[in-house]
């Protein structure tokens, strides 16, 4: 028991201290096994078991709805981005009209989910790339955050799995993502700090260089107020 208490204490403080494992989601193999509806149900039982040990009741208007309603947005919406099937489709075209600097898409309105306690996470995210010859759809840089962003998270990996993705489709290391942004798991919870928000970047290819990274800073520090 004392070792059981003492391991308990241990992952607590790594929750705390906003520790990430690997650059990828720790999924298991079966992940994908069940289907979403399967999962609803079996999700539902156990937010409804969770309301009822609270001493909750479950018979009142308010609450009869709760436990399918948490389990529909935990499988469609807000850890939608962890089934592989849901991967945006980032279709490229080629860089005809020769544009050689970087080009930047800043203020990406991002939700996400602490995976230390499932608590949200809600920011910014401003992404960047230097063509080597192909350009994405402008939507599909939001689509590539908002897909990884629905999962739960750690910051500092959602960072970089947005880099890793943009830079498999465009085809080059030249790609950036800087994220600003609060954490209710900090902010409603533990220290309840409200005033601070945690900033995080990942640099590949030219950005890893002093003066563009810089420019890329400025770009994102502008004031696009219209």
């Amino acid at each position: 028991m004392k070792i059981e208490g003492t391991l308990e204490d241990h992952f607590e403080q790594l929750g705390d201290d906003h520790i990430s494992s690997s650059e990828e989601t720790p999924l298991r193999k079966d992940a994908f096994v069940l289907g979403d509806d399967e999962k609803i149900e079996r999700i539902k039982d156990n937010v409804r078991e969770i309301m009822l040990t609270l001493g909750l009741d479950l018979e009142d208007d308010s609450l009869k709805g709760t436990p399918n309603r948490v389990a529909k947005m935990f499988v469609k919406e807000i850890f939608g981005g962890l089934h592989p099937d849901r991967k945006p489709k980032s279709s490229t075209f080629d860089n005809k009209y020769k544009y050689g600097e970087m080009l930047v898409e800043k203020n990406i309105t991002l939700y996400s989910t602490c995976e230390h306690h499932l608590l949200p996470i809600v920011g910014r995210a401003h992404v960047a790339y230097i063509s080597n010859g192909t350009v994405v759809g402008l939507s599909k840089m939001n689509r590539i955050v908002d897909y990884f962003a629905k999962r739960p998270q750690v910051q500092e990996r959602l960072n970089i799995q947005i880099v890793r993705e943009l830079q498999n489709v465009l085809g080059t290391k030249d790609v950036a993502c800087v994220i600003d942004a609060k954490h209710l798991c900090v902010n409603s919870r533990g220290i309840r700090d409200i005033e601070s928000s945690t900033v995080t970047a990942e640099y590949g290819g030219k950005f890893k260089e002093e003066a563009v990274r810089k420019e890329f800073l400025e770009y994102i520090n502008m004031d696009t107020n219209f």
